[in-house]
């Protein structure tokens, strides 16, 4: 049904397919009527509070995304709206990596958690759902400044280098994420997934590139505020999205800084109400900030560094010579000479070649299955690098096809073998193709050997980048990594089903103000077999009060909700917010709002 192929929006249509991966269905038909009512509770009470504090018009973001506070919504009308700003919207499976998060986002493609938060997680979730990612990040993604850096950090982020405790924390927060969103999980399993997130999050050494941008966006675009330390306004969409946290942000205790290039040493915990926030004046001071950022990471600073954030990182990476040939593969050894300058680097497993990211077609991952490994430098006593040199100049080092050529590096490691094929992009050569090649160190230490077959060896004087992932993903067929762990599917009880059907008789009368005869008899039922539930009653005292009927029983439910507010101290503020916005009509403040 919602399925990516049904899709007319552009950016969506534009996904590689190792990005596809992630998208399911989002099955509209599964949200239940308590869904919906905590969907649209939410909404009600995000909107009587975020009038005030929220940096955008709300109602007006949410209807440009094609979102409404009453109903939870479908992806296919959000993928309607979001195209007309060149946007789009896909739904996934709870957390997904951070490197193809932020993919997306480049993509200008925002990544929605299909499943909605359980009614005892109405304030908070740890886990991503559909409230937090479109009621939270669609509606300001009119704003043209912040799409614009939404986007442009999603081209950087995906870029960042991980490290191998990276993919642990990931998997570690997804899983209690799954667990504290599943209805029948025991508090044992609980705690140990916390104590494995804990041992990993304290353990994780130097934050690598993705950790650090991770809080970047982290104090942007799920926690930013704008405007003055004084009187900030929210558009952090972890803000937007929780009713709790949304308010209690502005109390004096959370200290607002000015969000700068050192914001970046500020860590977060995701399992807990932030103690700091940090305030921009404007967009684009985001995207400086950033930019200062990018200068320090890998795929623009290259060299040594560089190639040891690639081993680190035990996953896909590409290095970039100075001649601009593309090595992707696992790398698992380089070479430095006494100025901790790169003499060779090494790929274990498969590799592939690529110039501008597109793979040569003889140089996939299946002809380098078992690695790749090639020197890095320029030949001792000669200043022109190999890739700047003109045909005479390859000539007089025996650079000729046919020909016996002996290279020695200033590195001191030497090739030689007979050329077969000399590569160029731009007349620049990136790659010289031997056979019966030797290489070997000063020391004697053998690289490569004639019986190993064709030696391929990369040409360029310096590594000038590095970077997370292939640099042909289609070509090199780069699945990420998925998750093993998958959200849990809730099943539901007889009497859970008729709680449900209570749900929709409110709804049904709510919505065609008809048979408003049977709200006595429902809330009947709620109040005998459904004590612990408190939304309902709710719903049914809203009717009342706006209809102005049946003041006896509206009466009594007041007294029921203000009664459980005092002996449940886990809804006091639940209830005592939406008796609130029950008395004052979100309706008529929405019209007071469009007519500004």
């Amino acid at each position: 049904m919602n399925d990516f192929n049904d899709f007319n929006n552009p950016q969506v249509a534009k996904l590689p397919k190792h990005l596809k991966q992630f998208i399911v269905e989002q099955h509209y038909e599964k949200y239940t009527p308590i869904d919906q009512a905590v969907w649209r509770y939410v909404m009600r009470q995000n909107y009587s509070y975020l009038k005030h504090v929220a940096y955008y018009p709300y109602i007006k973001g949410l209807q440009r995304a094609g979102l409404s506070i009453e109903h939870i919504p479908d992806l296919q009308n959000m993928n309607d709206n979001l195209g007309k700003i060149g946007w789009g919207a896909v739904t996934v499976d709870g957390f997904i990596p951070p490197a193809a998060f932020m993919e997306y986002q480049a993509y200008r493609v925002l990544v929605i958690a299909a499943d909605i938060r359980q009614i005892n997680h109405i304030e908070y979730t740890p886990a991503p759902d559909i409230i937090h990612e479109s009621a939270g990040h669609a509606p300001i993604i009119a704003d043209a400044d912040y799409n614009n850096y939404l986007s442009y950090f999603g081209s950087i982020g995906a870029k960042a280098m991980f490290s191998s405790k990276d993919f642990e924390l990931y998997e570690a927060i997804r899983h209690l994420s799954i667990l504290k969103e599943a209805a029948d999980v025991q508090e044992q399993e609980i705690a140990k997934a916390e104590q494995r997130l804990q041992q990993i999050s304290e353990n994780m050494g130097e934050p690598s590139e993705m950790a650090l941008l991770g809080r970047l966006h982290w104090w942007t675009v799920e926690y930013g505020l704008i405007g003055t330390l004084e009187n900030p306004k929210i558009y952090g969409a972890g803000l937007l999205s929780s009713i709790g946290e949304s308010s209690s942000c502005m109390k004096p205790e959370v200290k607002k800084l000015w969000y700068n290039k050192d914001t970046v040493n500020y860590p977060y915990d995701i399992t807990k109400p932030q103690p700091q926030l940090f305030v921009t004046e404007t967009f684009q001071n985001l995207v400086d900030v950033l930019e200062d950022f990018a200068d320090t990471m890998a795929f623009r600073r290259g060299g040594a560094e560089s190639i040891v954030k690639a081993i680190e990182c035990k996953n896909p990476a590409t290095a970039v010579y100075s001649s601009g040939l593309q090595v992707t593969g696992v790398f698992t050894d380089m070479g430095i000479d006494q100025n901790d300058e790169l003499t060779f680097i090494k790929t274990t497993g498969p590799s592939a070649l690529a110039v501008d990211g597109v793979q040569f077609e003889a140089h996939s991952k299946l002809h380098h299955k078992d690695g790749f490994s090639s020197p890095v430098g320029k030949l001792k006593g000669i200043d022109t690098p190999i890739e700047d040199m003109d045909m005479r100049q390859l000539l007089e080092c025996g650079i000729k096809p046919f020909n016996m050529a002996i290279l020695e590096f200033e590195s001191g490691i030497t090739v030689k073998g007979i050329v077969k094929v000399i590569s160029q992009k731009d007349r620049r050569t990136c790659l010289i193709s031997f056979d019966n090649c030797t290489v070997k160190e000063s020391n004697g230490n053998i690289l490569f050997q004639p019986e190993w077959g064709r030696y391929d060896m990369a040409i360029g004087a310096t590594i000038v980048s590095v970077f997370n992932g292939a640099a042909d993903k289609e070509a090199y067929e780069e699945i990420t990594h998925v998750s093993d762990k998958q959200t849990h599917k809730l099943g539901y009880d007889e009497k859970t089903q008729k709680l449900h059907s209570i749900y929709e008789s409110i709804r049904a009368i709510r919505e065609h103000e008809e048979n408003l005869d049977q709200l006595p008899d429902l809330f009947a039922q709620v109040k005998t077999e459904y004590r612990q539930d408190w939304l309902s009653a709710l719903e049914i005292l809203e009717i009342l009060h706006h209809k102005q009927l049946f003041p006896e029983l509206a009466k009594e439910i007041r007294n029921y909700l203000e009664l459980k507010s005092e002996n449940e101290a886990e809804h006091k503020k639940l209830i005592n917010d939406g008796l609130h916005v029950i008395e004052n009509p979100i309706s008529q403040q929405i019209t007071e709002e469009d007519n500004q």
